[in-house]
């Protein structure tokens, strides 16, 4: 579990036959191996520590999944540890299963920010609420505004330097994964009225 504040950006330093080796300095102070740690958002088991940094597998769901497949070495990715229970929880609850990916289709300055605007699926854009929460390659976001097709951010200076966003373009894929929340209540409520109309083709039958 985790919170979308990202503590540092690491630097790929290999990623081979589904091993990503990560650079790293902050995140290694109290990690071991078998804990989790989100790289870019994705919920990864930490195999290997060794001098700078640390190793991961990668599975083909998890390719298929997120935009990890794009990395190469001297890409950058977002880190951050799991949450200890006794700590601040800065951003939301992110669990670091990716629902899929979007793509950044708008990048402008506005003021000292930026805004991003991202084109996703309807998969995605069902549990996006404008002022909601989303975490895009792990950070903890707010929804600006949203259209049926697309969702805005606005990035303040500090998120823009500290993460991997100052370095997106146009065209670029991200990982995204809803709040947790809004799947929970949108399962619940499809649940329903599935049932509620089941009751319904079954008393007309009678």
């Amino acid at each position: 579990m985790f919170s979308g504040i990202v503590e540092e950006t690491g630097q790929v330093a290999s990623f081979l036959g589904g091993r990503l080796e990560v650079r790293a300095r902050k995140v290694l102070e109290d990690l071991n191996v078998s804990e989790s740690i989100s790289v870019s958002g994705v919920c990864l088991t930490v195999v290997a520590r060794h001098e700078g940094g640390f190793s991961v597998d990668v599975v083909a769901e998890t390719l298929d999944r997120t935009n990890l497949g794009d990395l190469k070495p001297g890409s950058r990715v977002n880190l951050e540890r799991s949450l200890r229970y006794e700590g601040r929880v800065g951003g939301h609850i992110v669990q670091g299963h990716i629902d899929g990916r979007a793509r950044i289709i708008a990048i402008e300055p506005d003021g000292n920010s930026h805004r991003i605007r991202f084109k996703a699926a309807p998969s995605i854009m069902k549990f996006v609420v404008e002022k909601g929460f989303i975490a895009i390659d792990g950070v903890s976001l707010t929804i600006a505004n949203r259209t049926k097709t697309s969702f805005s951010i606005a990035l303040i200076p500090h998120t823009w330097e500290i993460t991997t966003f100052g370095e997106r373009k146009v065209g670029d894929l991200v990982n995204v994964e809803v709040d947790v929340t809004a799947k929970y209540v949108g399962q619940m409520v499809e649940l329903y009225f599935n049932d509620k109309l089941s009751r319904r083709r079954r008393k007309g039958r009678q």
